[in-house]
């Protein structure tokens, strides 16, 4: 009897002439000189296999049909790589729903997401884990040939092959084949812990359909700015060496000791500080003018344009721009190749215009209505960004989530009432704050800009350095009224405060007694198991701190875990507290009310081109607009689900031609 095949696991080596970081994997596939190297898999705990498409091997019928099999699971690290790849390349559809992701899979766990760092993280064997000489020989076989040095393989090709140097090409076949090793004992151990809910998975499919489809973007629009930025740029090189004398305005160390010259001394060219000599008024004109176009000189309001236009496919659109579970913490989507998630806001009331200047090249004009335009093409980067023709997107954006979450989840009643009402927190912390009425609080007023700061920099244990880091001293708050403006804020928000400190102790609890389960509140819960803390969350999730511990720092207790240090990449020890622990619960929560509004969209025929935070931006028929807007506004305020009830949710919707923030 023929054993049931359950899983099949793969890793692929590819090669393009598309740099695949900064143009992502569509962009990758999109290009004619695309193809796969190397393939290896194996099909459950068989010995491993490897296919050399280079040198002309085929894929057994075995493999092709197991690929399409809705009865085998395909497994990779980092599957939306391989699924892209190997559909593109065998010019079938490889359905996302029949795949799973290991890398996926360590994130929920509280792991790294690199092959490489989840081998350490789990300590498997030297046979276990990853090879070490994989950077040399993907970059030797698997991109273009660096024209500016010479090449000892290259003979009139642009790119080294397998025969150039087939011990090199054997080792790389060990390392592919090496890569399932890895990857299937990962997910062998990591498969059965108790981390995610299989509406997990149906989100990470989703969120392969939403990446696949992508956006349109206006391509006319795009290069008309990236040219004009080419001439702008060095008129302003040519007239910073004309006022300065110096070779290269750009470099740091010559405008430095330019400055000192002339008895001006600043310890760094950030905006800040630039903007500080500026506003001091104590400088020639020349120096002005020179530290001016130097700013100007600084902004890269361009490059988001010029990553949509390296990045844009055949099909005209611009595809996998989110990340799926890109911030570890909390499984928030992170962005790609466009980095949708820091995108400048639209200030700019008139912004139909401008956009209409621009696509009329006319940038004689567009100077003259607005003074220097790098601000405005900065303003103009989401419109690029267009629905198809006779369509319009669906714009839906919870309105203060975070804030809406914390609240709920703390108690803070008079908060509750302020979302299920006018929902102004601003104004309303505010009156809470300084004893003010509501109706006496205008938006221009500087009460309101004191309780916005405050609510931005204080929900979660912050307190004097946040709201400075917030811009407090900018208001012109003194040290006092910062330390003040932070003692107000807690006290008009006494059970938010108390949550935090409620999260801290169960926290500390919940370590020091492995296998209790701790509830805190709504359905949130912790829960040491082995060596990890899991916070459960309303929707089913957990969050997981790998290598939990509690330690005794000048007589109080501190909690510790092991994680992903964001800027360094590495994997290290880091600190935590009920402020911070309280922070990703909120976020987390945030994400899943997203993400499973995200689904019942789904599920009633919508499917997002992308989205960003808290707002999804959904195509429909411009004759329908209206009906779709309320609708989907109705589907995001999540009413029916059982985990959200209490938390009052709404979502604003519009409609726009182009990607806007209303």
């Amino acid at each position: 009897m023929m054993r049931t095949i359950k899983e099949l696991h793969i890793d692929i080596e590819t090669y393009s002439d598309i740099n695949l970081k900064k143009c992502g994997v569509y962009k990758y596939v999109d290009s004619s000189e695309f193809e796969i190297l190397l393939l290896a898999y194996a099909f459950d705990n068989e010995p491993i296999q490897i296919i050399d498409f280079a040198l002309g091997e085929v894929a057994p019928v075995k493999l092709l049909k197991a690929l399409t099999d809705q009865n085998i699971v395909k497994l990779a690290h980092n599957a939306n790589f391989e699924r892209t790849c190997i559909g593109s390349y065998l010019k079938t559809y490889m359905k996302p729903d029949q795949w799973k992701c290991s890398a996926i899979r360590a994130l929920t766990l509280g792991l790294p997401r690199s092959l490489e760092q989840v081998g350490e993280a789990l300590e498997l064997s030297k046979e276990q884990r990853k090879m070490t000489a994989g950077t040399g020989l993907i970059n030797k076989f698997c991109k273009p040939t660096k024209k500016t040095k010479p090449n000892l393989f290259d003979k009139g090709s642009s790119r080294n092959l397998p025969e150039d140097n087939m011990e090199d090409w054997q080792l790389f076949k060990d390392y592919c084949k090496q890569d399932v090793v890895t990857e299937r004992t990962i997910w062998n151990m990591l498969k059965e812990e108790p981390a995610t809910i299989e509406i997990e998975q149906e989100l990470w499919e989703l969120d392969q359909r939403i990446n696949e489809k992508g956006v349109l973007i206006d391509q006319q629009m795009i290069e008309t700015i990236i040219a004009y930025n080419e001439i702008y740029q060095r008129e302003l090189m040519d007239k910073a060496k004309k006022i300065s004398g110096l070779e290269n305005p750009r470099s740091v160390a010559q405008i430095k000791g330019w400055l000192e010259e002339r008895d001006i001394t600043i310890d760094s060219l950030g905006k800040e500080q630039v903007n500080e000599l500026l506003d001091s008024g104590d400088m020639s004109n020349t120096v002005t003018q020179l530290l001016m176009i130097r700013q100007e000189l600084g902004k890269t309001s361009v490059s988001k344009y010029e990553a949509m236009q390296r990045s844009v496919c055949s099909d005209g659109r611009v595809h996998g721009m989110l990340q799926f579970y890109g911030a570890s913490r909390t499984g928030r989507w992170a962005g790609r190749i466009v980095q949708l998630q820091n995108l400048p806001r639209n200030i700019l009331k008139d912004i139909d215009l401008a956009r209409g200047i621009v696509k009329d090249n006319d940038f004689d004009l567009l100077e003259m209505l607005y003074g220097t335009p790098m601000e405005v093409l900065s303003q103009l980067i989401r419109t690029a960004f267009i629905a198809e023709d006779n369509k319009t997107f669906i714009v839906a954006d919870y309105s203060a989530i975070e804030a809406r979450v914390i609240a709920w989840l703390a108690g803070e009643t008079w908060r509750e009432q302020v979302f299920a009402s006018h929902g102004k927190i601003y104004e309303a912390s505010a009156s809470a704050m300084f004893g003010v009425p509501i109706e006496q609080i205008t938006k221009d007023s500087p009460l309101r800009a004191k309780g916005k700061v405050a609510e931005l920099a204080l929900g979660y244990q912050g307190a004097a350095g946040a709201l400075t880091r917030m811009g407090a001293k900018d208001m012109g708050l003194s040290d006092d009224e910062i330390v003040q403006l932070v003692n107000t804020w807690r006290n008009a928000n006494i059970n938010i405060v108390d949550y935090w400190y409620k999260v801290e102790e169960i926290a500390i609890e919940a370590i020091l007694n492995p296998g209790i389960t701790l509830p805190i509140t709504k359905g949130v819960y912790m829960k040491m198991m082995k060596d990890t803390l899991y916070i459960g969350l309303p929707s089913g999730r957990k969050l997981a701190y790998k290598g939990a511990k509690v330690i005794r720092n000048k007589g109080r207790h501190e909690i510790r875990y092991i994680g992903s240090d964001k800027d360094k990449g590495e994997w290290l020890k880091v600190d935590t507290y009920g402020g911070k622990l309280a922070e990703n619960i909120t976020q987390a929560i945030s994400r899943d009310c997203l993400g499973w509004a995200m689904l019942e969209l789904n599920k009633a025929g919508y499917l997002p081109s992308f989205h960003v935070h808290d707002e999804v931006v959904i195509e429909v028929p411009e004759q329908e607009k209206d009906q779709h807007r309320a609708k989907i506004s109705e589907i995001m305020a999540l009413k029916d689900l059982a985990w959200t009830a209490g938390l009052n949710l709404t979502a604003a919707a519009y409609d726009t031609k182009y990607y806007i923030k209303d």
